[in-house]
């Protein structure tokens, strides 16, 4: 029992040492790997480092190898910078070379000149002497020939018993004469040529313009009278007290005339589209019979939708006559506004497309552009449907308003100028004064009033009689020819051509008129004798 602890101990000291020495070997064993370990790091370190050798003398080497490109380059550079310089240095010196060839050139060709001029100023010199000796022989010889003709004017004066101022007075009437014979003559000749052209291109123009433009043509009046079918019908008009002539009269802005004129009321305003709405309303409301202030107001309104719609309708049958496309609405109704218009008879609206059709017809055989040409004529007049709300001439208000709504320039000018408000600047402006002309002028067109008529042809009359060789004058053919009598002694046959034209002349400057106007000039030689 005694050696049981000592084996005990000694079993300890046995496992002790069994796990020191598994704790060595573990260690030795972890040394071994850490070694191993150690020894792949040192390996993959080398591999590293060289890796990263190889690369830096790879870098270098490339360094090294742009470094010589670099250097190879800049010689190349410099090389190149040197031979530039050098072509550039050799160019200029050959353009020197040539330059100072040039000017010795010049300077040798500016001696030889200077050379030939001393030779020329030296033979002027050596000719302004001979020419001075010449000279003065000259002057005597011209004093020796002026006593010479001082002599013979002297002999002639005395032959022809005239003196030499009487003669060259003569000579010269005489040499008038015959040169004015000639230039007369030749003025006749060129004018009647450039007549006959002008008369052929003329009619040819006008005559294919106005067989486009061929229609039916009826001069409208306005009607400012309305019929009625009774006396009696005046009374209800006039209503009680008077109240439903003064409805009339507010609701339209038209003036009621009732008179003594039988089955008649007469309208009076200065709006004529004003006038036709009062003229529809009366038919209206003598037709229906039911004639009261409220009645008359209902009427007006429905009457005044109407001519709305009539108006707008007859601006658009127009542009539609005329082929004129892209009108404004405005432009439209005051189109329409023009066909209760009248000039002298001749409505306007009717006027407006039978010009339109005469300038779109002129432009075409003359190369203009048609489409201006027609369109400003029809709306040359369009003034006239506002002129008695807007002041000034008729063309400045119509031309002022295309320019409001749209059209073009040379379309605005065209109007301005028709009655020369402004001076023409365009062919299409001559197109439409022209055209404007023609309808406005031709047989059946217009009416004038007798007044003005009578003054018409006597203010014709007095521009032929002021001319002093002027014996009578008469104003023929309502006025389109004035045919004049000249005193024979007084004027002769060319005299009287002039006279036309300076009376042509005249009355151009000093009339106004439509159309053209036919001046005969007749001279009359008349030998009576008496047989005894």
């Amino acid at each position: 029992m005694e050696s049981l602890p000592w084996i005990g101990g000694v079993v300890i000291v046995l496992l002790l040492g069994a796990l020191w020495y598994m704790a060595f070997s573990k260690a030795n064993r972890l040394a071994h790997e850490i070694q191993q370990d150690a020894a792949a790091a040192r390996q993959k370190l080398d591999a590293v480092e060289q890796d990263a050798a190889a690369r830096v003398k790879t870098a270098q080497d490339e360094a090294q190898r742009a470094l010589e490109e670099s250097r190879t380059r800049q010689k190349e550079q410099v090389l190149g910078i040197q031979e530039e310089k050098l072509r550039i240095r050799t160019a200029i010196e050959a353009e020197l070379k040539d330059q100072r060839t040039q000017v010795q050139t010049v300077e040798s060709r500016i001696q030889r000149k200077e050379e030939a001029l001393d030779r020329k100023i030296e033979a002027l010199e050596t000719r302004e002497r001979k020419l001075q000796g010449r000279e003065k022989e000259n002057e005597d010889s011209k004093a020796q020939l002026d006593h010479a003709q001082h002599e013979q004017t002297r002999a002639l004066e005395r032959i022809a018993d005239m003196t030499r101022d009487d003669a060259a007075q003569r000579l010269m009437q005489q040499v008038e004469q015959e040169v004015g014979s000639d230039v007369a003559r030749r003025a006749r000749d060129i004018e009647t040529q450039l007549k006959e052209e002008a008369d052929i291109r003329a009619r040819k123009v006008i005559s294919v313009a106005i067989a486009r433009a061929a229609s039916d043509y009826v001069a409208e009046i306005t009607v400012t009278t309305v019929p009625l079918p009774s006396e009696e019908m005046k009374g209800r008009i006039i209503g009680r007290e008077g109240r439903n002539i003064r409805a009339i009269e507010r609701a339209t802005g038209v003036d009621l005339i009732i008179d003594e004129t039988p089955e008649s009321i007469t309208l009076s305003a200065f709006d004529p589209v004003r006038r036709e709405v009062a003229r529809r309303t009366l038919q209206k409301l003598i037709a229906d019979g039911r004639i009261h202030p409220a009645r008359v107001e209902e009427v007006v309104a429905k009457v005044q939708q109407e001519m709305d719609v009539h108006i707008r309708e007859e601006g658009e049958r127009a542009a539609y006559e005329a082929n004129v496309q892209g009108l404004h609405p405005d432009l439209i109704k005051l189109l329409g506004r023009l066909s209760f218009r009248t000039s002298y008879g001749q409505n306007q609206l009717h006027h407006a497309i039978e010009s339109s059709r005469i300038a779109a017809a002129i432009a075409a055989e003359i190369g203009a552009d048609i489409n201006v040409a027609k369109t400003a004529t029809l709306l040359h007049d369009i003034g006239k449907a506002v002129d008695h709300e807007v002041e000034g001439p008729h063309a400045l208000i119509g031309a002022d308003i295309a320019r409001r709504l749209g059209r073009s320039q040379k379309i605005v000018h065209a109007i301005a100028s028709h009655h020369h408000e402004e001076e023409p600047q365009t062919v299409e402006a001559w197109i439409v004064q022209a055209a404007d002309a023609l309808s406005g002028g031709r047989p059946g067109a217009r009416r004038d009033s007798v007044e003005h008529y009578t003054k018409r042809l006597e203010a014709l009359e007095a521009v032929a009689n002021s001319f002093d060789s002027v014996e009578r004058a008469y104003a023929i053919q309502a006025g389109r020819e004035v045919r004049i009598m000249v005193k024979p002694e007084r004027c002769d046959d060319l005299g009287a051509m002039r006279l036309a034209r300076d009376i042509v002349k005249k009355i151009e400057d000093t009339l106004e008129y439509p159309g053209q106007i036919k001046v005969t000039v007749i001279r009359e030689t008349r030998s009576v004798d008496f047989a005894k």
